[in-house]
């Protein structure tokens, strides 16, 4: 396979001399349409460049203390036998706010006062798998003045009419697409859905899609859609199919099969210059690449495409063949920097991993060195790691990069992993120290083998899909990240402790794992299947196998017969039904252990901070400030006075110096200080907030508002969305 070039500059002449006047206008002149951009929150995450900033300035710093609560909304959609969540950013137009609740119902309320306008209930809604909504796209007609909201609930794209809520009938078919249609495979048999809202440009919605991580996901292609009409006008393949650019780093056949390598984690616009910024996810199985070898593109990519088109202007890839599950999590930011004495227009990459990439928004050319380093191959059979991996030598990592015993917040406790007893040693629990020392850990990209690799940080990040914020005016990006060590652990398909396994109990190694952990003991939220015969029968556990449920993906691609053999595999049935054990599979490796290294508090292993808020300066690749962000009171040591915890969900900045982010395990909504990074507010919510909030203005009167949809990270679920003003 050739070594693809990080950046490609194929464009077509008029395209570039248009890209090329717009690069060099005064930034900041900005226009008034640009203006309203930072006034209202009409887009996801504030405005088309996703900048989570707003220039309403009534709440700063020397006020903000005195917020109250102004209203709130219950929403409903929880739902009793499963943990539920929202993670909405939601839209406000005009006076009305537009969310979604844990069941996937959309609804409209006076943004005033929290009352109820309408909602819209779709057909599937609390029947089967859904995901999570991220947020919604507001269009509206310069003909007629008429405006819809689009909202994806299943693999379905809804066109609402912001008036009424009622569906608009001339869209789609009754109102409505299939996101598993023009993927060129069977659409019964992919799972795919709409997360994270898209880009509108013109009267095109630009979309990525969820989709499945394990084998016989469906392909993460690009397609633009008429928003009037709902027909697809282009399509980007991020998969490339024979004669198209990228097509030689994949085996010749991988584009009919693999799937994944898509963008669920939202897209930005520059909508002065035409141009769309995607952030990719890996290829499926995310684990293992073995019929994948090659270096994958347009997987975990960055790519840059003409919005009217979807025809490539340049792309950098930001993991080559990935083998650790480190997807694009977030949309990108677009910034203005100081560089070589000149403004620049910029674009920046938050990852998994730490890091932060920096562009040339209309070149793809970094801002600050890039290094391909290069790492040991994998070890396991029928894969081939690529030989180097990008990393940025500006900024430093905002989060940690290699766990070692030296690093270890308390190594004699005992640690709470699905192994935690070693039989060689007459069943005594393994400290932590003594775990750590069992597997590899030696930073990034080192290969995961079937002895067990320290992934840090951990698949939830470093960065996750609540994003940074970026200040147009200071060149300045606030982010949030994890500071969570990983264990993960390959298994030989078919085989455990070296032994043959049953059918049934493969097929769950294979699909199954995945999520729910390598003893599916259940990772967080994800419910644990060990003893899930004794809450659910066969037909339950089949069908939702089939039709999904909750966050869990319909799992459309298995045949009726590997449904029954998983469903009687965790009912505890197989050996009554099924004596087949030698069974051959194109899988051969899957999931053996998979989730987060905690003592056994319930803890993280590595000393806090445990989560981060990071302020850096873009101009010049220094940090500003860092600081934990939220704090386990139950830990109440006085060297680590505020530890920070786990996070999700992304801040909000605004012209009056404060920056709101609620994100926390310990369920709070926090107010900082732009410039010092201060602690300037904080309130308790009903359930914690991991979702992003938004801030308007109705009537001369600022809001900040959050969805408490709790569920992660073993906290309650909620339904409330709450809004704070000044009094």
């Amino acid at each position: 396979m050739k070594t693809p070039k990080p950046k490609i500059f194929a464009i077509s002449f008029s395209v570039f001399l248009c890209l090329i006047a717009c690069h060099t206008k005064e930034t900041d002149e900005r226009t008034e349409l640009a203006k309203a951009y930072y006034t209202t929150w009409q887009h996801y995450l504030g405005d088309p460049g996703r900048s989570h900033f707003s220039f309403l300035k009534q709440i700063d710093t020397s006020n903000v203390k005195e917020l109250k609560i102004a209203w709130s909304y219950n929403s409903g959609g929880t739902v009793a036998d499963r943990t539920t969540q929202m993670q909405t950013n939601p839209l406000i137009v005009g006076d009305k706010l537009f969310g979604v609740n844990a069941s996937m119902i959309l609804f409209a309320l006076d943004a005033t006062t929290g009352k109820k306008l309408w909602e819209f209930k779709p057909p599937m809604a609390d029947k089967s798998g859904l995901g999570y909504n991220r947020g919604l796209s507001y269009w509206s007609s310069e003909n007629d003045g008429s405006g819809r909201i689009f909202f994806s609930s299943g693999p379905n794209l809804y066109a609402i009419a912001i008036k009424s809520g009622e569906v608009i009938s001339s869209f789609g078919d009754q109102g409505k697409i299939d996101l598993r249609k023009g993927l060129g495979r069977d659409p019964e048999k992919l799972s795919v859905f709409g997360n994270t809202p898209g880009a509108i440009y013109k009267d095109l919605l630009i979309m990525g899609t969820r989709v499945q991580e394990s084998h016989g996901a469906a392909p993460g292609h690009i397609r633009a859609y008429n928003v009037v009409t709902g027909e697809i006008e282009w399509t980007f393949h991020t998969i490339p199919q024979p004669e198209e650019f990228g097509y030689d780093t994949w085996p010749k056949e991988a584009y009919k099969t693999v799937g994944g390598a898509n963008n669920w984690a939202g897209m930005s616009l520059d909508k002065d210059r035409g141009m769309v910024f995607i952030p990719t996810g890996s290829a499926a199985f995310d684990w293992y690449g073995g019929d994948r070898i090659g270096a994958n593109l347009f997987s975990n990519t960055l790519l840059a495409l003409n919005a009217e088109t979807g025809e490539r202007i340049w792309h950098y890839q930001v993991v080559h063949h990935d083998l650790w599950d480190r997807d694009l999590p977030a949309p990108p930011n677009l910034i203005e920097v100081e560089h070589d004495g000149k403004k620049l227009a910029a674009v920046a990459q938050v990852t998994k991993s730490g890091h932060v990439f920096v562009f040339d928004r209309l070149t793809g050319e970094p801002l600050f060195p890039i290094e391909e380093k290069e790492y040991p191959n994998t070890p396991l059979e029928g894969d081939k790691a690529y030989r180097t991996q990008p990393l940025p030598l500006k900024p430093e990592p905002f989060a940690r990069q290699q766990l070692t015993i030296d690093d270890l917040y308390d190594p004699d406790r005992a640690a709470l992993i699905e192994d935690l007893v070693d039989k060689s040693k007459n069943n005594k629990p393994l400290s932590v120290k003594e775990k750590l020392q069992q597997v590899t850990s030696k930073g990034q990209f080192i290969p995961i083998d079937t002895n067990g690799v320290i992934l840090y940080p951990g698949a939830d990040g470093g960065a996750e899909w609540g994003g940074a914020a970026v200040d147009p005016r200071k060149g300045i990006l606030y982010v949030n990240s994890n500071e969570m060590a990983w264990i993960v652990k390959m298994v030989k398909a078919g085989e455990k402790d070296g032994k043959k396994i049953s059918r049934g109990n493969t097929l769950t190694q294979i699909h199954c794992a995945r999520c729910h952990g390598g003893e599916l003991q259940g990772l967080g939220a994800i419910p644990e299947l060990q003893q899930v015969k004794s809450r659910l029968s066969k037909n339950n556990i089949s069908d939702i196998i089939k039709n999904g449920k909750g966050a869990m993906a319909a799992m459309a691609n298995l045949s009726d017969d590997e449904v029954n053999g998983i469903a009687n595999y965790l009912m505890g049935l197989e050996e009554q039904t099924d004596h087949r054990a030698e069974v051959s599979y194109d899988v051969p490796y899957a999931m053996a252990g998979f989730g987060r290294f905690k003592d056994d508090r319930g803890y993280p292993v590595v000393k806090p901070p445990w989560g981060t808020l990071n302020a850096i300066d873009l101009n010049s690749g220094e940090y500003i400030w860092r600081i934990p962000l939220g704090n386990e009171e139950g830990v109440n040591d006085p060297e680590y006075p505020i530890t920070g915890t786990e996070n999700y969900g992304g801040p909000v900045i605004t012209e009056g110096g404060v920056l709101f982010i609620a994100a926390t395990k310990d369920e709070k909504i926090r107010a900082f200080n732009m410039t010092s990074g201060a602690l300037l507010w904080q309130a308790n919510l009903p359930a914690g907030g991991y979702a992003t909030p938004a801030t308007y203005e109705v009537n001369g009167k600022q809001f900040v508002v959050i969805a408490c949809g709790g569920g992660k990270m073993g906290t309650k679920s909620g339904d409330i969305y709450m809004a704070f003003a000044l009094p």
